[in-house]
């Protein structure tokens, strides 16, 4: 009646593996490594990095354990902290040439130290949060009021420009504390100026007036613009300072929003807050010039000479290239960068500018007098600047849409509108909460949360074995099931554990036991009502399986509520929560009947139960 289906027996089999398998890297620790990342926007890190990096271990007489690049990074694994030093040394010195301008950060750092075939099946440990591992943490106030302020000075430089373009006369154009007030001396010319504003100036709402006398103009911005600009300010924010952190060497940062005004940043195994805040602080400009290609600048810039009116920088790829020192445009003109394709040329990979109104009309009048000649973008961060590219023109560009194109793949391209879209702040920011922990404050939290789980199991463990015999020890093998496939989940979807995660853990540690105790007093329940043994087991559980589901069903959804509405540790303790309630009902209904099968289903004359 109840022995074990050999498709049980085989799912229990690839269970328990899974969960060994994943579940094995969190047991190595970690090793000492050195991490080699980008120090400036327009530096890539890929395999060419790697390999130099090797080339520079050997040459020092190093030995690496591993030197593998890993997302935007470079990590190279090592024996021991003596030999980190030194490697840092050697491949700081190989990769930045000049320390005044160096081109990667190279950081210690620690990576796990569990076998290379492990990895190579995507088996790797869960990442340590700040409250384990020791770290920074700041909150940033963006300074939504300037953001509006900014985007306002925009639209008072666009209409200025448009009733100038349609030759329509007014007395003045000023910014008010709402918005913006365009006076006039005919009412005639007012109601020209509404309508075409109305249809050219949508972001705004234009409403008739009187100002000294005279007809005016009114606008204000519309509640959908307000709420546009301040979602721009806050996500262009986050994807600069994520440009930004890169520079640290940290593994797993934490930028995330919170709040419609606020962004957290947390990171793990940085204890300098003094550079912490230097980078993210850290401001980039974004300059447009053009290029100086004549054969007598050129023959200079060979001989090591710079030409009066000229400067020197580096092109992306490594060249130099010689730009004039006037300043045609800065990035304050720039209001969207985005990857797409060549209008001309389908399927060749471009960049689509989009300029403000004063902007286009200084981009048309230059590109119409410069027809051949090349243009080249420059981003400056820290006083030195770096050209992101520099295109030859081909025709005069006007209406504010410029399209960069030529030798780019598609990732180039992202990479390209990224830079530009992330080279500055949208909006400025101040630190409102500063918090540091230390790497032995993280240790000892580790400590203490390993002990309660681990005290927590042993306690529920001796009790259910004593009440229940060898039920009691089949719950706890279902127990240590459960344990082993949510460590194994999280660890397969590296996830970041903090200690609510470690709570969330102990919790459903609670409710995996609560789902055993209703199977065995139901198994119980059915012995004093007269079945067998075996009838008591199969009716046992089935009956159990309902009042189970519903309780786990129950509580799931208040796990996926705070998934969903929860931010910061109320969603890490989430998601540990709601994949515990799942192991949880796998373990203890399926695995724990698969033991019992297992171990009573072969007795055909099945007298009594071991079940207290």
């Amino acid at each position: 009646m109840n022995k074990l289906p050999i498709w049980r027996a085989i799912v229990m089999v690839v269970a328990l593996a899974f969960g060994l398998l994943y579940t094995l890297p969190n047991f190595f620790g970690e090793a000492p490594a050195v991490q080699v990342s980008s120090a400036k926007s327009t530096v890539k890190v890929d395999q060419e990095t790697a390999d130099r990096v090797s080339r520079s271990l050997q040459i020092a007489g190093i030995a690496a354990e591993a030197v593998a690049l890993e997302g935007t990074s470079v990590r190279i694994r090592l024996p021991d902290t003596d030999t980190q030093l030194k490697a840092k040394d050697a491949i700081d010195k190989a990769l930045n040439t000049d320390p005044k301008d160096p081109r990667f950060v190279v950081a210690l750092n620690l990576v796990s130290s569990s076998p290379g075939w492990l990895s190579a099946m995507r088996a790797l440990p869960m990442y340590l949060g700040l409250d384990l591992r020791g770290g920074v943490h700041f909150l940033l106030q963006v300074d939504m009021p300037a953001a509006l302020s900014k985007r306002m000075d925009v639209l008072v430089t666009d209409t200025r420009t448009l009733l100038r373009d349609k030759n329509l006369r007014h007395s003045g154009i000023g910014r008010t504390p709402q918005g913006i007030e365009i006076r006039f001396r005919e009412a005639e010319t007012r109601q020209k100026s509404r309508e075409l504003l109305n249809t050219q100036i949508p972001d705004l709402n234009w409403a008739e007036a009187s100002v000294g006398g005279e007809p005016a103009l009114i606008g204000t911005m519309r509640p959908e613009t307000e709420k546009r600009v301040r979602d721009y300010a806050l996500k262009q924010n986050i994807t600069t300072l994520s440009n930004r952190v890169n520079e640290l060497g940290v593994a797993e940062p934490v930028i995330q929003q919170q709040g419609p005004e606020r962004i957290v940043v947390q990171l793990p195994g940085v204890q300098d807050t003094a550079k912490a805040k230097d980078i993210l602080g850290r401001t980039a400009t974004l300059e447009i010039r053009m290029v100086e290609d004549s054969l007598e600048a050129l023959n200079a810039l060979a001989t090591g000479r710079t030409p009066a009116g000229l400067e020197i920088f580096t092109e992306r790829g490594g060249g130099p290239i010689l730009l004039k020192r006037e300043v045609i445009l800065t990035g304050e003109s720039l209001t969207d960068a985005q990857a797409g394709f060549d209008s001309q040329n389908p399927g060749e990979p471009a960049v689509h500018l989009s300029l403000d109104s004063k902007g286009a009309r200084v981009f048309r009048d230059v590109t119409r007098e410069s027809i051949g000649r090349r243009m080249a973008i420059l981003l400056v961060e820290k006083g030195k600047g770096e050209v992101v590219t520099a295109p030859v023109i081909r025709s005069e560009i006007p209406g504010g849409r410029v399209q960069i194109s030529g030798r780019m793949t598609t990732t180039e391209a992202a990479d390209v509108a990224l830079l530009l879209r992330a080279g500055s702040l949208a909006a400025p920011m101040e630190i409102i909460e500063e918090r540091t922990i230390g790497p032995s404050l993280g240790a000892d939290n580790i400590k203490k949360g390993f002990n309660s789980t681990l005290y927590g199991f042993m306690a529920v463990g001796i009790f259910m074995m004593a009440y229940y015999l060898i039920f009691g020890a089949f719950s706890v093998a279902a127990l240590s099931v459960n344990l082993l496939l949510l460590f194994a989940i999280l660890s397969l979807l590296q996830a970041t554990l903090t200690l609510p995660g470690i709570a969330a853990i102990a919790l459903t540690l609670g409710m995996a036991v609560d789902a055993n105790v209703l199977i065995n007093e139901r198994v119980r329940e059915e012995l004093r009502n007269g079945l067998s043994p075996q009838a008591a087991i199969q009716q046992g559980y089935d009956r159990a399986w309902a009042t189970i589901l519903d309780s786990n069903v129950t509580t799931l959804i208040a796990g996926v509520a705070l998934l969903v509405f929860g931010s910061g540790p109320v969603r890490g303790f989430a998601v540990v929560h709601c994949l515990g309630i799942l192991t949880s009902i796998f373990s203890a209904v399926f695995f724990s009947r698969g033991l019992v099968n297992l171990w009573y289903g072969g007795k055909k004359k099945l007298a009594k139960l071991s079940i207290g």
